[in-house]
C-alpha cells in the first residue's frame, strides 16, 4: 500500500517555487472560505474524474483541511502515476504558519 510523503509549510513553499502544482481537495463551502491564492481547486470527490488534468511533470502537492482528504488524495494519485505529497496540517498550518488566504468573503478564513 502506497503512503504518500507529508510535508510542512516550509518545504510547500519551496516546492512551489520550484513550480510544484498546489490541488485544494477541500469541499466548495471550504475553498470558498479561504485558500491558497495559486491553488487549483477540485473536491476530493471529484478527483478521479479530472486524472486528465492533473500534471504527469510537475510534483502535485494537495491539501485540504487538516491533511487528511488530501492524503487520500496524494495517494490516489501516486497510486495512478502521478508524483504527489500531502501538506501536514493542511490549510489549518497554512494560516497558523501566516501565509497569505484569498477567498468570496471580505476577511478569508480556514472552516
Amino acid at each position: 500500500m502506497t503512503e504518500a510523503r507529508n510535508v510542512n509549510v516550509a518545504e510547500v513553499l519551496e516546492l512551489l517555487d520550484g513550480g510544484a502544482f498546489l490541488l485544494d481537495v477541500r469541499e466548495d463551502n471550504e475553498w470558498e472560505s479561504g485558500r491558497a491564492s495559486n491553488a487549483t481547486h477540485i473536491p476530493l470527490n471529484d478527483v478521479p474524474d479530472h486524472l486528465e488534468e492533473m500534471p504527469s511533470d510537475r510534483l502535485i502537492v494537495c491539501v485540504c483541511r487538516s491533511g487528511a482528504r488530501s492524503g487520500r488524495a496524494a495517494k490516489f494519485l501516486i497510486e495512478r502515476g502521478h508524483d504527489a505529497v500531502n501538506l501536514e496540517g493542511g490549510m489549518l498550518a497554512w494560516s497558523a504558519e501566516g501565509e497569505a488566504l484569498v477567498g468570496d468573503i471580505d476577511e478569508p478564513t480556514i472552516i
